[in-house]
């Protein structure tokens, strides 16, 4: 577990500048969009500080694929529910989805399926790259 702990730190402290830049996406495009023209001093800290945070956690919890003790599933499970709360709770505290059940659902919905394609994703490309090896093996034999 202190393996863990130090992995996902290392990790997040690594990749946490990356949320300032996406913060600054976001606030770009909804300047570009016309759909917000000022923000004020407590909404440019609290974006600052909420996206960095999440960059942290998001970052940090793939150091939980390098738990062998945890089986897959579980460590998936444990992976994207961390991230799902990590994302709803900083979009809640910013304004950026509205605190009313359909549109709660709709992310939940949207996250759910994003995790479970790209997963899809990642199991097709792992299984494709394991048969590879596999059959280069056996031709060597």
């Amino acid at each position: 577990m202190r393996k863990f702990w130090k992995e996902f730190f290392l990790r997040g402290a690594l990749c946490s500048a990356g949320g300032p830049v996406i913060l600054a996406m976001i606030y770009g495009v909804l300047g570009a969009t016309g759909a917000v023209e000022h923000f004020s001093p407590s909404e440019v800290c609290l974006g600052i500080l909420s996206i960095t945070l999440m960059a942290f956690v998001v970052a940090g919890m793939t150091a939980i694929y390098q738990m062998e003790q945890l089986p897959l599933p579980m460590a998936i499970l444990l992976h994207g529910s961390a991230l799902y709360v990590t994302y709803i709770l900083t979009y809640l505290v910013n304004g950026w989805l509205q605190q009313s059940l359909i549109p709660i659902l709709v992310f939940t919905g949207i996250f759910a399926v994003g995790y479970a394609v790209i997963w899809a994703i990642i199991f097709a490309v792992t299984k494709a790259k394991a048969e590879k090896i596999n059959r280069s093996l056996k031709r060597q034999n």
